[in-house]
């Protein structure tokens, strides 16, 4: 069974920076691709960063774009997110999440089925 740890999350002043982990187990972490959510108080869950199984491409939200990180570890079975320049509007509690395709790129249209309990950003002003 697919399992998805994050960590790392945090309380941070506005321009700090974060690195979320997140720990996969269950199956060969290298032939899939990975993904980062979050979601805010009263909003949907969205989009925030994706690799490819092989890390060799990535995506990232517009809002995002220039300030975060995605990388990924297959020895460690671990994906990042660094993030840095951090915003108020980063606030969120951040998801880590998996498909059930092989060798997938991890875009936003990639059907993700597994997901992790969450960690809580916190930015403030």
């Amino acid at each position: 069974q697919v399992q998805l740890v994050e960590s790392g999350g945090g309380s941070v002043q506005a321009g700090g920076s974060l690195r979320l982990s997140c720990a996969a187990s269950g199956r060969t972490f290298s032939m899939y691709a990975m993904a980062w959510f979050r979601q805010a108080p009263g909003k949907e869950r969205d989009f925030v960063a994706g690799i490819s199984w092989s890390g060799g491409s990535t995506y990232y939200a517009d809002s995002v774009k220039g300030r975060f990180t995605i990388s990924r570890d297959n020895a460690k079975n671990t994906v990042y997110l660094q993030m840095n320049s951090l915003k108020p509007e980063d606030t969120a509690l951040y998801y880590c999440a998996t498909g059930a395709s092989t060798y997938g790129l991890g875009s936003p249209a990639l059907r993700y089925n597994y997901w992790g309990q969450g960690t809580q950003v916190t930015v403030s002003s």
